[in-house]
């Protein structure tokens, strides 16, 4: 959760954001911070490499979790969810990554610890999270099967 608090301060937006506004925001935050604006300041330009790093990272970020996001990949999210096995899963600071059967990856974030060692304890990892994971927290598509 402290990361999508840290993204939408770095482009000084909130939870509401619509799609259309986080792309404006982003091109303009681009605009400012773009490491060509530095020519003959050669520190300029390594801050603003990493600001511009900081602000792709948080705008991808925000645009997988953003609600027209969740809502495109709803069906194939739900027949995954519904349909397959976790084959996989961890945490790492409080985010969840769980790997399904059919190739699919997707995180969980905000999970606490206390949560993910009831999952790992659990007789079903999948009734588990069916129960106690979808829906309770914020998630986003992280990979996919490749196909040989």
């Amino acid at each position: 959760m402290k990361r999508v608090v840290e993204y939408r301060k770095l482009l000084e937006v909130d939870k509401n954001v619509t799609l259309k506004e986080l792309k404006t925001i982003y091109r303009n935050s681009m605009k400012e911070t773009h490491p060509d604006k530095f020519v003959n300041d050669e520190e300029g330009k390594l801050a603003a490499e990493e600001k511009s790093k900081a602000v792709i990272s948080a705008y991808h970020f925000l645009v997988s979790i953003a609600p027209e996001t969740l809502e495109k990949n709803l069906p194939e999210y739900q027949e995954t969810i519904n349909g397959s096995t976790i084959l996989d899963f961890y945490l790492e600071k409080q985010t969840l990554f769980v790997t399904y059967l059919n190739g699919m990856s997707y995180e969980y974030i905000g999970v606490p610890k206390n949560v993910y060692i009831k999952m790992i304890n659990a007789e079903s990892p999948n009734r588990f999270a069916k129960r106690h994971i979808y829906g309770n927290y914020i998630y986003r598509k992280t990979g996919e099967a490749v196909e040989v």
